[in-house]
């Protein structure tokens, strides 16, 4: 049985979905066009630090945090007149999440290209406490 591996998952989804460059996304930022959602895990978070002003979303609970209807929406993601950029370490979580939020109808999704592993370089961050 042939799978479909996680490199082709995110190259289809990269081929589907908006990519930004770090520079890119903290432009938008800054400019109040976009909100940066961070969907690494809380434990990366805390071992790595935090992009200043970015919303925290796990991965595991972005769909039901995005969807008005669920019992867990969170009201950050209800302005739909911004852009929400996603990142993760890489950009490989975040291209796939992003493509599931389109797939569920949102069309204001983005995903940064390299992650957090390049945000770190130009982007402030919020060190996590010793």
């Amino acid at each position: 049985m042939a799978i479909k591996g996680i490199k082709e998952l995110v190259a289809e989804a990269n081929s589907v979905v908006t990519t930004l460059n770090c520079s890119e996304a903290l432009s938008r930022q800054s400019e109040g066009d976009a909100i940066l959602v961070d969907i690494r895990d809380i434990r990366e978070l805390n071992r790595e630090g935090r992009v200043k002003d970015a919303v925290h979303a796990p991965r595991g609970m972005l769909e039901f945090w995005f969807d008005p209807e669920s019992p867990y929406h969170k009201e950050v993601f209800a302005d739909q007149t911004k852009d929400y950029v996603l990142f993760c370490a890489a950009g490989w979580r975040s291209a796939l999440a992003a493509k599931t939020l389109q797939d569920m109808g949102f069309t204001n999704i983005a995903h940064i290209d390299g992650g957090f592993g390049l945000l770190k370089e130009v982007a402030e961050i919020n060190k996590p406490s010793p």
